[in-house]
């Protein structure tokens, strides 16, 4: 039966599915162990009293690896287990959240309801996913099948869990949302932002032609900035780290040893009958490609290939970040057809478990026998600088790296991490300093409140002085003549736009067109980077009548989705704020 095994292959999919609806849903079953109470403590953590267990925790994890293994045919590097490991203690939480508040607005979910969802007029969407027939109708018997036969019982296990969950999460999401309203109005401004035009000509006047000369900042300037705009000076926690590294880069002994691998195989490459077999057997970074190719098109790194017969393979050819053989399938006189065997230059296990080691060594003896800086000069390693702020990933000198994050996160001034495998090194990071959010003081950032208020200052003066030409000057032209700028023209300028043609990002400068009339010529306006003086040449709008019921109920649903996403993101980051959470994973997973 073809949706039997369409369903069988998609059980992946089916359990992936579960981590939607908010990312919140997980599939964890039979995880009491009576023996818990002699294991210890086990919670990761606590959401107003109720506990995220290890088990709990660990589960998800360990979906999420599988998954990403399945989809990505790779395994799970350590940067990218940090990121999941984060992602999945968000959910924990989140998803705790809202079954407490579901529970404490008792909303459930009936049987009836969920046999509607899956027999009734209108199936939900998982139904019609994976019950569809290749007409589009639903095929009811396959349903009936897979929900009562007990050879389906986990595949219906996992489709009433997520029907059950993303109902109540429905009746919850309608609950918070019933006071948002998308009025008529907002429905007919909508429609006619998307069907409104314009043809505009304009000048633009670069705030840059202002000079340092015409500008004077005083510190009265610079106080009343600071003042209000203080929200722009504060700072995350933040943190300063030293940290060494040990490469795991290839060695030029591993990339010999690849040289070696390939010149092993040439002889059986030649006498393969199978190129694309041959390929993926040895795991070939490049794929086989069964096509011929003009001989006078072949890439430099390939050349090599038109100096041997068919069947033979040429030597060793460097690619950089990769070694190949090449195979000569066939050739004519003008085209060849050839396989490349490529290993990629990559630190063989012995070489990562020898920086591994010495990373290891280092930590013990910074931490057991002597200090971080002696051990460090005694190893002749350089003690780098880094920065850091909490929630961003990016740390300096370091680049990009959840891991060392966490680490600087959960950590006291003077702790030393374990080694933390990056992409090309094991990094050991001491934290140094933990600086408190707050409010960076006004002398530190004087220089940047002066480049602001310098850049404010450079658009008042030159809309005033544009402002001062237009009263000289009573039309487009005139203008272009005294100020030497010339006139450029947008035809079809649509009200829903945020570039104007030869000026960039706009958004301002747009708006201000459509709440002109036709004929019309603008004061100065204020863009992003230069003032504008705006001619409206015509303006077509979309008639009252032709917004059709159809049309209105699909804005309406559209604008509705939006405000429903803001606001359930902004419930939830509030429900987050008041909710007493308690996060231990610092202590349990270091």
């Amino acid at each position: 039966m073809g949706v039997m095994t369409k369903f069988r292959d998609n059980t992946g999919i089916i359990l992936w599915i579960l981590i939607g609806s908010f990312g919140l849903l997980w599939v964890i079953m039979d995880v009491y162990d009576p023996n818990v109470a002699t294991m210890g403590p086990r919670d990761l953590g606590e959401v107003n009293g109720e506990p995220i267990s290890l088990d709990e925790y660990n589960s998800r994890v360990q979906y999420y690896t599988n998954a990403y293994s399945q989809q990505s045919g790779a395994a799970m590097t350590p940067e990218i287990r940090a990121i999941y490991e984060n992602q999945v203690w968000d959910e924990l939480v989140s998803a705790k959240l809202l079954e407490q508040k579901m529970d404490e607005l008792g909303i459930t979910v009936t049987d009836s309801e969920l046999l509607s969802m899956a027999y009734g007029d209108n199936p939900d969407p998982l139904i019609m996913q994976y019950f569809s027939r290749p007409d589009g109708t639903v095929d009811r018997f396959a349903i009936q099948n897979v929900l009562t036969d007990p050879t389906y019982s986990q595949e219906a296990l996992a489709i009433e869990i997520q029907l059950r969950q993303k109902r109540r999460q429905e009746k919850l999401s309608n609950f918070i949302t019933a006071g948002l309203q998308v009025t008529d109005q907002q429905v007919i401004e909508e429609f006619n932002k998307r069907n409104s035009f314009a043809s505009v000509s304009y000048l633009r006047f670069p705030y840059s032609e202002v000079t340092d000369a015409e500008i004077e900042i005083t510190d009265a300037d610079v106080r009343t900035y600071y003042n209000e705009n203080k929200e722009l000076f504060k700072t995350e926690e933040s943190y300063r780290a030293q940290f060494v590294t040990f490469s795991t880069l290839p060695t030029a002994e591993d990339s010999a040893t690849i040289r070696k691998e390939l010149e092993e195989l040439r002889e059986d490459f030649a006498a393969a009958e199978n190129d694309s077999l041959f390929l993926i057997r040895n795991q070939s970074t490049t794929r086989y490609n069964n096509v011929f190719v003009q001989k006078d098109e072949i890439r430099e790194d390939y050349a090599p290939v038109l100096d041997v017969e068919e069947g033979e393979v040429t030597g060793i050819i460097n690619l950089g970040t990769s070694a190949a053989i090449i195979k000569n399938v066939e050739e004519t006189r003008d085209e060849i057809k050839f396989a490349v065997m490529s290993l990629a230059f990559e630190a063989l296990p012995s070489t990562v478990d020898g920086a591994f080691e010495a990373a290891d060594e280092f930590l013990y003896f910074a931490t057991e026998e002597s200090s971080f800086d002696e051990e460090a000069n005694r190893s002749g390693l350089l003690i780098q600088e880094a920065f850091a702020t909490k929630g961003n990933t990016f740390v300096s000198g370091v680049g990009s790296s959840q891991q060392v994050l966490n680490f600087l996160e959960t950590s006291d001034e003077g702790d030393i991490s374990d080694p933390i495998e990056l992409a090309t090194q094991f990094v050991i990071i001491r934290l140094t300093e933990v600086n408190e959010a707050g409010y960076r003081p006004m002398d530190e950032v004087r220089g940047q409140i002066e480049t602001q208020v310098k850049n404010e200052k450079r658009k008042s003066i030159t809309v005033e002085k544009v402002q001062a030409m237009i009263a000289a000057n009573g039309d487009l032209e005139s203008l272009s003549a005294a100020s030497g700028k010339d006139i450029q023209n947008v035809d079809g300028l649509a009200a829903s736009a945020m570039v104007l043609t030869g000026a960039g990002r706009e958004p301002k400068v747009i708006g201000s067109v459509f709440a002109m009339q036709a004929n019309q010529l603008s004061p100065a306006i204020e863009g992003v980077n230069g003032a504008y003086v705006i001619y409206v040449n015509s303006i077509s709008e979309p008639a009252p009548n032709t917004l059709d019921d159809a049309t209105a109920s699909s804005i309406r649903a559209e604008l509705e989705q939006q405000i429903n996403q803001k606001y359930l993101a902004v419930w939830l980051d509030q429900l987050k704020d008041d909710a007493d959470i308690i996060d231990n994973r610092s202590r349990l997973l270091r």
